[in-house]
């Protein structure tokens, strides 16, 4: 029996059977609808697992709509979580919520696939030493064995949060670089292959990672869709609602552990359909299911 650790602000709080989870399914909506106001169902649910990027900000600003919503929740007493493929700490994010001037009453479970990642590194699951492929910004999430740092041709594996600052949009340059270290396993602490800064598209340490799959590497991944982080945000006894923008992680996620999930359209998706009508079309493209749809999260 697999067991994993639930953690809340970077503090281990309790462990949980993994596998109960995976049999929890909501059932009631089975095909897409639009959801005019999150308020005509939020009585079904006791927990939401919220992404953060791309639903309650664009990496510049906060969604105010959004910030209502969770505000609604608040005061009837729902359980939020927010749930990042950040690569970094969870503390990291909470700091830079604050700084957007998010109210801190929100913030009391906020989980990270870095925080995820952080955790397995620290306690050597894929061994000692490791190269740390990303950009500088990213170092809090190896602060703790940050002397185990080394050379790519000497590490047991190979850390990416990202991409090099010198060569954040030229994914060639990745496969040049890694062709000859297929033989490590790449731990990827971001799943997500695209992120919109604003209106300005950015590569993820995903779209690293899918290079090194396809050079013929392992990748961990940590994060969205995986299962094992949704184990450290809920119980299987809670009724949950998911809450996102991207199909690959978000809405991916959800279906692996069969819970509902409403996908937010005006996210990293936007530009991959015309209108509504095309939706179900762009779902069976990624192979994946949503019960419900807003343009923005909006109560």
């Amino acid at each position: 029996m697999v067991f994993f650790n639930y953690i809340s602000r970077g503090k281990i709080i309790k462990k949980t059977n993994i596998f109960n989870i995976y049999g929890h399914q909501n059932e009631r909506h089975s095909t897409l609808r639009e959801l005019n106001h999150l308020a005509d169902i939020f009585k079904e649910y006791d927990t939401f697992v919220i992404d953060l990027w791309g639903v309650m900000h664009n990496g510049v600003a906060l969604n105010p709509n959004a910030l209502k919503a969770v505000d609604q929740l608040k005061k009837r007493a729902k359980k939020i979580v927010f749930l990042s493929n950040a690569p970094r700490p969870s503390s990291n994010v909470i700091n830079f919520l604050l700084k957007m001037k998010m109210d801190k009453r929100y913030l009391e479970n906020v989980m990270t696939s870095g925080e995820a990642a952080m955790y397995a590194i620290n306690q050597k699951k894929f061994g000692k030493t490791f190269y740390h492929l990303g950009p500088a910004r990213d170092t809090s999430i190896f602060e703790k064995v940050k002397d185990n740092k080394t050379d790519l041709h000497s590490c047991d594996f190979i850390l990416c949060t990202g991409l090099f600052d010198d060569y954040e949009n030229d994914l060639d340059y990745y496969k040049k670089f890694l062709l000859n270290h297929v033989s490590k396993k790449l731990i990827c602490t971001n799943p997500d292959l695209i992120v919109h800064r604003g209106n300005v598209e950015e590569l993820c340490a995903g779209s690293v990672a899918k290079v090194f799959e396809d050079l013929g590497g392992e990748v961990i991944y940590f994060g969205k869709p995986h299962k094992e982080i949704y184990n450290m945000c809920f119980e299987s006894s809670e009724k949950v609602l998911a809450i996102g923008d991207n199909l690959r992680t978000d809405i991916k996620g959800a279906n692996n552990l069969k819970i509902d999930c409403i996908f937010i359209t005006e996210g990293v998706h936007r530009k991959e359909f015309n209108n509504y009508s095309e939706l179900n079309k762009l779902l069976k493209k990624y192979s994946v299911n949503a019960n419900f749809f807003q343009k923005e999260l909006k109560w």
